[in-house]
């Protein structure tokens, strides 16, 4: 079974430094048939304007991943942790029993773009963390490379729940495919271009749910990019 998400029925919010759309009911857009997938709670587009983004803020119990399209986001937390996330970078946030952050645009003169994502732990209370690690394109052209996990398989970072998230560069022509354990769900996010996903043509935005499915199959239609959440 497969269930579309298309990206303009997501809900938006444009705060002139920020312009957002959320995929599942976040902060002011709540939506009750959209709550989230399995533990996948959280994925927001955000667009950052020049010098601007999220001040100093807190969270806890929650694993949080960064993945940026364009541009660059300067990360500094509660933890000591510096850095600048850019495109081919994964950040992986452990919320655990508390941590605050700040998540700026590190330019002055070029918007950052990225997907936040929110997975729900296996466990409360876990001692907040932070793990970044670069995935090249070259890992991800024409197939899926895993770049979270449970137990950092591939050289992933690693999240404290029972999900594998996957990036792949996909275009015309080119496919790929992930098999789905017995009882698992998959949800496909197409960060950019456009993909068929097990039939389905989907573009930049779009999300899609997958239940009893076998397989995640994946054709590029144009230059795409896509991520893939294998979940319990």
């Amino acid at each position: 079974m497969i269930t579309l998400r298309k990206a303009a029925d997501r809900g938006h919010a444009d705060h002139g430094w920020l312009d957002t759309r959320h995929t599942f009911s976040f902060a002011g857009y709540q939506d009750p048939d959209h709550m989230g997938f399995r533990g996948l709670r959280v994925i927001n587009e955000d667009r950052v304007q020049p010098g601007q983004g999220f001040g100093t803020h807190s969270h806890r119990d929650m694993e949080i991943i960064s993945y940026v399209l364009e541009g660059a986001l300067e990360h500094k937390d509660s933890m000591g942790t510096g850095a600048v996330i850019r495109p081919d970078d994964v950040q992986r946030m452990s919320a655990g029993r508390g941590v605050s952050h700040s998540e700026f645009n590190a330019s002055k003169s070029e918007l950052v773009h990225f997907l936040q994502i929110w997975l729900l732990p296996r466990k409360a209370g876990i001692p907040p963390g932070y793990e970044q690690k670069t995935f090249t394109r070259q890992q991800k052209e024409g197939r899926l490379q895993v770049v979270a996990s449970p137990d950092g398989a591939g050289g992933s970072v690693t999240i404290h729940t029972d999900a594998y998230l996957y990036a792949g560069l996909f275009g015309p022509g080119e496919a790929g495919e992930l098999r789905l354990g017995e009882g698992r769900h998959a949800w496909v996010q197409i960060a950019r271009g456009k993909a068929r996903i097990n039939g389905h043509d989907l573009e930049a935005g779009d999300g899609a749910a997958l239940s009893d499915e076998s397989a995640v199959r994946i054709e590029g239609l144009d230059a795409s990019e896509v991520l893939v959440f294998d979940l319990a």
